[in-house]
C-alpha cells in the first residue's frame, strides 16, 4: 500500500515537471520602455533593461524566432572593419546580424541594431530561452537629447513621432 502511494507521488511529480518543461515561453521587447520581458503561459516571470539600436541602425520590429544560442560569441561585423566584439549569451534573431546579447546598457538606444542586455539579466535570459522560441519586438524607441551643456553625460529621453 505504501509503495503504491510512493509511486503515485513520483508519477505526479514527473507529470508536473513535464508540464513545466512545455510551458508556453515567449519574449517581448518593448523598444519604447527599453525593457525585455520573459513570459511563461502569458505571465511575466522576469524582465530587465535593454539597449536597442541607435537612429542610424534601428532595431527591427516584428516577430522573430531564436535561431541559435551561443554562450561565447565574437562578432564578425563589429567593430568595423574586422569584427571581434564580444557578444556573449547570444540569442540570434536573424541570420544577418540581429541578436539579443550581453553588452553595455545605458539609459537609451546605443547598439548597432542588436538588443543588448545587462550582465545577470543576459545570463538568466540565455539559460531560460530555447531555440525556436518566439520573440516579439515592438514600439518606438526613445530619442536621446542632451539637456545639459555643463554636464554632457546627462541625457533626457523624448519620443519623437516617426523616429
Amino acid at each position: 500500500m505504501k509503495n503504491r502511494f510512493k509511486i503515485r507521488v513520483v508519477l505526479l511529480a514527473l507529470f508536473l515537471m513535464l508540464i513545466q518543461l512545455h510551458a508556453n515561453k515567449t519574449i517581448a521587447v518593448d523598444l519604447c520602455e527599453q525593457i525585455a520581458y520573459a513570459y511563461e503561459d502569458g505571465k511575466v516571470v522576469f524582465s530587465g533593461r535593454i539597449s536597442s539600436g541607435i537612429p542610424s541602425r534601428r532595431t527591427p520590429t516584428g516577430t522573430f524566432t531564436i535561431l541559435e544560442k551561443k554562450k561565447k560569441h565574437k562578432s564578425s561585423l563589429w567593430p568595423k572593419p574586422n569584427g571581434g566584439a564580444k557578444m556573449d549569451y547570444l540569442l540570434r534573431l536573424t541570420w544577418d546580424g540581429i541578436a539579443m546579447h550581453l553588452g553595455p546598457v545605458p539609459n537609451h538606444p546605443a547598439s548597432h541594431g542588436c538588443i543588448r542586455m545587462q550582465r545577470g539579466f543576459a545570463e538568466k535570459m540565455w539559460r531560460w530561452a530555447d531555440t525556436g522560441m518566439e520573440v516579439t519586438v515592438e514600439g518606438m524607441p526613445p530619442h536621446i537629447v542632451n539637456v545639459n551643456r555643463m554636464f554632457p553625460w546627462r541625457y533626457e529621453t523624448t519620443w519623437l513621432e516617426g523616429w
